[in-house]
């Protein structure tokens, strides 16, 4: 496939405004976001256009007709462009009935309908628009034009920013001031809004208007930023979630005494304070499953002399249940067998007792 050379000029024309004392000076910013997105568009609605002309066509191909479809689809939305905002003030009708307010949404709708017209018979109605073949045969035809430098993202930047400027007429998106001399446009430059700028985090190299600068800061994955969890540590940002579920010295873990009972949710760097804070609980739930006739108040004395026997240290130093039970059932051994108030002892057996007839019964 051959393409044609580019020595063509492809923006459209510029018309200078001059007043009785000379012309005026225009900053030349727009938003570099919507800019970039405009030319990244543009190669693929060619691409489109150029291969839906000539579908079926024996003696044309997509190569041969992209410098005159090219040229084409630059005055027809450069001219719809110059038309949108009195056609916007004379008519309240708008494309499909919707209002479309963004300078993008507006320069594609553009764009659409050049591509929608240079449609052939063929293809309107041979079912090649819905085919899979259509979009590799475009894909591929944008991938020759973008190696063989066809048509230079920068040149469709240039005609990105007019055709912005020319919809835009609230100056949302672009710079609309005007200067008399040079002095004050070059002052100005360095502190528009339009400017574009380059974050300064490390690892990040998103180019953006300066008056966006916050607003992607808020965002930027590369910005270090305090953990979320307020530990001490200051991360990257895009590796918050990571941090925070695995390595943070504040991320919630389940007591490592939760098999056993303990409902408590605590920081990862306060279990051992915890473990030593609740021995006493800790110990009651460990003899509740060993001693399990006994009674509540059976078990809080027993509680009462292992802690007696033992320093509050010696159990608060048990990782887990295994080894807090073994630590418990050496300091029974020296205490001996549990004795068991009868009368509670009766009490405890009714209840259970009861409480099995009620499973039965129910």
């Amino acid at each position: 496939m051959e393409l044609p050379s580019n020595n063509l000029d492809l923006g459209p024309r510029q018309i200078e405004q001059e007043k009785d004392e000379g012309p005026l000076l225009h900053c030349d910013f727009c938003d570099i976001e919507v800019v970039h997105k405009l030319a990244q568009m543009f190669m693929p609605a060619l691409g489109c256009a150029c291969v839906d002309n000539t579908t079926g066509d024996p003696f044309n191909t997509p190569g041969f007709v992209a410098v005159d479809l090219r040229k084409e689809m630059i005055e027809f939305v450069t001219q719809k462009s110059e038309l949108f905002v009195a056609e916007s003030i004379i008519s309240e009708e708008v494309p499909d009935g919707e209002a479309l307010e963004h300078p993008f949404d507006i320069i594609c709708f553009f764009v659409d309908e050049f591509v929608n017209s240079k449609r052939n018979l063929l293809s309107q109605f041979s079912g090649w628009l819905l085919s899979d073949k259509r979009e590799d045969k475009i894909d591929d035809f944008v991938q020759e034009m973008e190696k063989n430098g066809f048509w230079p993202l920068d040149r469709r930047e240039t005609l990105a920013k007019d055709l912005l400027k020319n919809v835009d007429f609230k100056s949302s998106f672009h710079c609309g001031m005007s200067f008399k001399s040079a002095e004050d446009l070059a002052n100005h430059v360095d502190a528009c809004n339009f400017r574009s700028v380059v974050c300064q985090n490390d690892g990040c190299n998103d180019r953006f208007s300066a008056g966006q600068l916050k607003e992607h800061d808020s965002t930027c994955d590369f910005k270090i930023v305090p953990c979320e969890q307020k530990c001490t540590a200051n991360i990257l940002r895009r590796d918050m979630d990571r941090h925070c579920i695995t390595v943070c010295p504040l991320k919630l873990v389940d007591c490592p005494f939760s098999a056993i009972g303990c409902r408590s949710t605590i920081g990862q760097s306060m279990i051992r304070k915890h473990c030593s804070d609740d021995v006493e609980s800790h110990l009651l739930l460990i003899l509740k499953g060993i001693h399990q006739q006994a009674s509540d108040k059976d078990l809080q004395r027993r509680v009462e002399q292992i802690v007696q026997t033992s320093s509050k240290s010696k159990l608060a130093e048990a990782k887990d249940v295994r080894s807090f039970k073994s630590i418990v059932k050496d300091l029974e051994v020296k205490l001996g067998s549990l004795q068991v108030n009868a009368k509670e002892k009766t009490c405890a057996e009714v209840s259970k007792n009861e409480d099995s007839e009620d499973n039965r019964t129910g």
